[in-house]
């Protein structure tokens, strides 16, 4: 198993979780479909790629950093909206998911780009045997 798999997971998680979040707003009409919505189509894709195809180089741990904070940041971009509304379930559960899922995502990336251990037994050979 690949020592990032958990970084892996959780970035597309986040990744996840932000496009169901965008495609929230669409539909609820706080933001609209149309060409310049093509972008976040864009910055999906850079994410998608920086998490499957570089995943085990620094380039893909920075990407995977930058969506993270990207996740992280939406409940706080989103605190100053009264969302209590009747049908607001999803809308404030993909916020509190992308809260939590995004800072995760950051702790993990920036200790992958510190050159910390990210296995679960670092000093432990998988040739040992007990």
């Amino acid at each position: 198993m690949k020592p990032n798999v958990l970084l892996t997971v959780t970035s597309l998680l986040s990744i996840l979780l932000l496009s169901i979040h965008v495609t929230d707003d669409i539909v609820r009409g706080v933001d609209t479909w149309g060409r310049p919505s093509l972008i976040g189509v864009v910055i999906l894709v850079v994410l998608l790629y920086g998490t499957l195809v570089l995943g085990d180089r620094r380039s893909g741990l920075v990407i995977m950093l930058i969506g993270g904070l990207m996740a992280a940041g939406m409940p706080v971009l989103h605190s100053k909206v009264n969302m209590a509304k009747s049908g607001a379930f999803l809308f404030i559960w993909t916020l509190f998911a992308l809260g939590a899922i995004g800072t995760l995502t950051v702790i993990l990336a920036a200790r992958g780009l510190r050159g910390g251990k990210m296995t679960a037994v670092a000093n432990e050979s998988p040739d040992r045997r007990g």
